[in-house]
């Protein structure tokens, strides 16, 4: 068995083949510490390729590659470079030239050319037949260069884009967990599916005994309303669902006779509290099970790159004696398995972040100041006199709250403020000189309020005294430069609010609850950028379907109209006319308050199909997101606790318990002897 085996560990000088033993261990140590796969090539020149394409350099403008081609849709036409979306007020957008877009775009396409050429060099072409992203990839950015041409000959007039639906899968390309999490959604679709037929024929039962219960007669509000046709009582009990309507659509029926609110009950209760539940249990559920297969994942990985590193320096050490006994391990240059495998099991623990040592004064009197300024209780003092800057704002906005900016006056305030601004100055100056720069900066709540105090001090002191000059009685200067003084001073007590987030820190429980809503993030990027593929997908579908629809077709002037109506609401901003304002008014119906406003208004200016469009988005965002949100939260909490998944993923092995296993080493021998590109006798 290759238990036994023993490697050189003496790393003096290397030549030739052992010079790329050495290159190809340094790799698969890499690709360990970074959970990826080792199924890349491991010839000299690869590797050298291999770690340029994963360098901070290559990597990170890459990212920045991806952002600037999503940037784009603000950008292009329909441009949303205005101060407001609202067409009543909104100037006309600042276009780009033709061209301009189109250069930045095709630059980044070059760059996506290149990385999928370098991406699919180095997992060999065996491997790239298996990849059906890397597949999709090459489509994407052909059909890309294709659509990019069109534009270019039709002089920038085209009106649909398709490269436009293509730029979020360069983003869904680039993540691994993306990919995770879109195919854990992928095996949740079919239970989904069945809870939403379900749904359906919950709302068709109670849509035909509304219609029947509610039919049209004398003094029938509710027919008249809400039950005149099949589409309005479709539409008005799936808006029920939501509770979006809800008094509203059982009022008329209601007030008539109070049994009708049985009807309505029971379509909600039912609707609303059982089965929209029974659909977040479904999918939490089926992602049960999903964090503890990406951390299984991620153990093989990185057990395979350091078995890998391991078997090929015993390669190039295959000369040396290779029967040496545990007892002279290290001593003569060799470390057999077992003793390799527990040196990098050092790579699953925590890091403990040590803070740098304080300077040292000879003075007297600086010790002393260092030993009363570096204690506790000077974060303390420091927390309450924040409390009481936050106190005098407030109570100077409680008794201002009527006041006009004219009758306001600023004096008692701006004093205030400068005695307490002098006094966070003087706090992290002394601060600075008991830990001394590094020692200050080693701690992040330092970082915080030393960053929001020199903006206190450069916002006030520079801009409010080099322009308005000292403040007296009765002081209220006109209006100069960029910013009024009210603006200048509302600016200030802003800062002043935020730095009073420096308690969090000190705050035991409440400092918990913050690093993991910190750490629910991370583990939550990767459905953040779902969220981001899909919502600028339909956003382009949008601005394709409904552009200027709302705009085109009503007069925006001061009619009658229905109380409670797109226009008597005054909902003029939220459309479909850019990509900024198509994303707030997706985020709207996601919300499902009032929806149901935007869904009539563009079914009364386009077609009754425009329905359709908003159900599908409802459905897609507030039933399927949200509930896979939810589920991606119980599943990161029940699971991890608190820790970073993917940061910390060993960690929580005291938590998941049995549940996650160790790869047995015949697993990680085959796993090896299948390498497409290394070949271990």
């Amino acid at each position: 068995m290759l238990s036994n085996q023993c490697v050189i560990i003496s790393l003096s000088s290397y030549t030739g083949d052992e010079d790329l033993y050495l290159q190809q261990a340094v790799v698969f140590i890499e690709d360990a510490i970074q959970y990826r796969s080792i199924n890349h090539r491991v010839d000299a020149n690869s590797l050298r390729l291999y770690r340029w394409y994963y360098s901070r350099i290559w990597q990170w403008g890459l990212g920045l590659t991806i952002a600037v081609v999503l940037m784009l849709a603000f950008i292009e036409r329909p441009s949303s470079f205005s101060y407001t979306s609202d067409p009543r007020f909104r100037p006309t957008p600042w276009e780009p030239p033709c061209g301009l877009t189109e250069g930045i775009e095709i630059v980044c396409l070059v760059i996506f050319a290149i990385d999928f050429a370098t991406k699919s060099y180095l997992i060999g072409w065996e491997e790239f037949r298996k990849c059906k992203w890397l597949i999709v990839y090459i489509l994407a950015v052909s059909a890309s260069v294709i659509d990019w041409a069109l534009t270019l000959s039709m002089y920038c007039d085209q009106n649909l884009r398709v490269r436009r639906l293509i730029r979020p899968f360069f983003l869904l390309q680039n993540s691994s967990l993306m990919k995770k999490t879109l195919k854990c959604i992928k095996r949740t679709l079919p239970e989904i599916a069945s809870v939403i037929l379900l749904l359906a024929l919950h709302l068709c039962l109670f849509t035909m005994i509304g219609m029947l219960l509610f039919a049209k007669g004398e003094q029938n509000g509710e027919w008249e309303a809400y039950f005149r046709d099949l589409p309005t009582s479709l539409s008005s009990l799936l808006v029920l669902l939501t509770t979006a309507n809800n008094p509203d659509v059982m009022i008329p029926a209601y007030s008539l006779n109070r049994g009708y609110s049985i009807f309505f009950i029971l379509f909600s209760g039912f609707g609303t509290y059982f089965l929209m539940n029974l659909l977040t249990a479904i999918v939490y559920n089926q992602f049960r099970g999903y964090l503890l297969m990406s951390v299984q994942a991620s153990i093989l990985r990185r057990r395979l790159g350091v078995r890998a590193a391991f078997e090929v320096m015993f390669c190039q050490g295959r000369g040396q004696d290779a029967t040496h006994s545990e007892e002279h391990q290290l001593s003569d240059g060799f470390i057999q398995w077992e003793a390799f495998r527990r040196l990098f099991d050092e790579l699953d623990k925590d890091r403990i972040k040590e803070h740098p040592p304080k300077p040292e004064y000879n003075s007297s009197l600086l010790q002393g100041l260092q030993l009363l300024f570096s204690h506790y209780y000077v974060t303390v003092v420091g927390n309450a006199v924040a409390l009481a800057n936050v106190m005098c704002i407030c109570t100077i906005l409680v008794l201002d709250s009527e006041k006009s900016i004219a009758e306001r006056d600023d004096y008692y305030m701006e004093v205030i403020n400068c005695f307490f601004i002098l006094y966070y100055l003087m706090e992290m100056s002394l601060k600075i000189l008991a830990f001394g720069w590094r020692g200050y900066l080693s701690y992040r709540n330092n970082i915080f309020d030393g960053l929001l105090t020199v903006c206190l001090l450069v916002r006030y002191s520079i801009t409010i005294f080099a322009t308005y000059r000292l403040p007296f009685p009765k002081w209220n200067p006109a209006s100069r430069g960029l910013m009024s003084l009210w603006e200048m001073v509302r600016l200030v007590n802003m800062l002043i609010v935020v730095r009073f987030l420096r308690i969090i820190p000190d705050i035991k429980l409440m400092a918990l609850i913050a690093s993991t809503l910190v750490d629910l993030v991370k583990n939550l990027r990767a459905f953040a950028g779902i969220l981001v593929v899909s919502d600028s997908t339909v956003i382009e579908v949008d601005l394709y379907l409904f552009l200027y629809s709302v705009m085109s077709n009503s007069s925006m002037t001061n009619i009658t109209v229905e109380c409670g109506s797109y226009e008597q609401l005054g909902y003029w901003p939220n459309n479909f006319d850019d990509f900024a304002s198509s994303l707030v008014l997706l985020y709207n119906v996601m919300v499902v308050n009032n929806w149901q406003v935007f869904m009539d208004a563009y079914t009364r200016y386009t077609t009754q199909w425009s329905k359709v469009y908003f159900v599908s988005w409802w459905l897609t965002s507030s039933v399927m997101w949200v509930n896979l949100f939810v589920a991606l939260i119980l599943e990161v909490c029940m699971n991890l606790r608190w820790p970073d998944l993917y940061l910390l993923c060993f960690k929580c092995k005291m938590f998941l318990g049995e549940q996650i296993q160790e790869p047995t080493e015949e697993e990680l021998l085959t796993q090896l002897h299948q390498h497409p590109h290394l070949h271990l006798s």
